[in-house]
């Protein structure tokens, strides 16, 4: 399995601190924002990884973090030149890179301590499907995708629902085959212009093979200020608890 890192994106939301910056390279308490999926990445068993970033601060993310070897992986830069473009779009630069493996994709505001491995084991044995990882959330309606479960299967992802269907939202972790990247060659733009992520996920869903993995805690830190402050407060409390 190869791994998928995206960092791109305008990250508006987080003016002015993005002015002169990827809100990737921000510091969560004592390292970089995208020091935890590349951590994440090593944990799940991965080798070989490829970040891909805008233009514009391609450079930056190379001169921090070279070829990967820090990590212990080998680590390829991809660069999409629109980063309104959209998640699944950005997945799309790595169909060369993934030939006709399954990947494991992370977005690079995402701070968790869920060990992977075991699902990217399980997941690799697969003839073909998908997983997406949720997390438990009071009120997501406005900013997450919502992911409805019966019996044990997901039935319905939504976008930013106004009338969620559960509380469980969808985090920016995925597992694909190698079927996702013709998938996303038939998608079409949604009203915001991008390729969705939900939409990749609904092709799963809609052929049954879409699972869900739980995880017990994660923040989305690239969100807001509030998002980012409340990021850099839960990851100093769990390292200074032995708990990351």
């Amino acid at each position: 399995m190869k791994g998928v890192i995206l960092a791109g994106g305008l990250a508006t939301r987080l003016r002015p601190l993005t002015w002169v910056t990827n809100k990737h390279l921000l510091p969560i308490f004592n390292k970089p924002m995208i020091y935890y999926p590349l951590e994440a990445m090593k944990k799940a068993g991965i080798e070989e990884v490829l970040l891909t970033t805008s233009p514009h601060h391609s450079g930056d993310f190379a001169n921090l973090l070279g070829s990967g070897e820090e990590f212990g992986l080998k680590l390829l830069y991809g660069i999409q030149k629109n980063p309104a473009g959209g998640i699944a779009e950005a997945i799309l630069l790595a169909r060369e890179f993934a030939k006709n493996e399954k990947i494991l994709i992370i977005l690079g505001d995402n701070i968790f301590n869920y060990d992977l491995k075991s699902v990217a084991d399980k997941f690799s044995k697969k003839a073909k499907g998908a997983v997406v990882f949720g997390i438990e959330k009071d009120t997501q309606s406005k900013q997450y995708g919502v992911i409805e479960i019966k019996d044990g299967k997901v039935v319905s992802i939504e976008e930013k629902p106004e009338n969620p269907k559960s509380t469980i939202a969808q985090t920016g972790i995925y597992m694909y085959d190698e079927r996702a990247f013709d998938f996303i060659k038939d998608l079409k733009p949604s009203n915001r212009g991008q390729l969705e992520v939900t939409d990749l996920n609904n092709f799963y869903v809609s052929e049954g093979t879409m699972e869900c993995e739980m995880l017990d805690w994660w923040i989305d830190a690239g969100t807001s200020h509030d998002e980012l402050l409340a990021a850099n407060v839960m990851v100093a409390e769990k390292v200074k608890a032995g708990e990351l």
